[in-house]
């Protein structure tokens, strides 16, 4: 039996509502917890950036101070 086939043969609501909630029941934990650690490391990344970008600042400035 083709898989084409089979899922022509399904209604409308089995193909858009009934499969995506059963893959969302079964891999939902595993969905939450990669989207979970890649914003964690998106947040991870953007206080590395902003604290970097602030020592930059405070150096420079106290540097800059400093020489003159």
């Amino acid at each position: 039996m083709d898989v084409k086939k089979t899922f022509a043969a399904l209604p409308w609501w089995v193909k858009w509502v009934a499969i995506p909630a059963i893959a969302l029941f079964v891999f939902g934990g595993l969905i939450a917890s990669v989207v979970g650690f890649i914003l964690g490391l998106l947040f991870k990344l953007l206080l590395f950036v902003a604290l970097v970008g602030g020592l930059v600042y405070v150096v420079r400035k106290f540097t800059s101070s400093s020489g003159t």
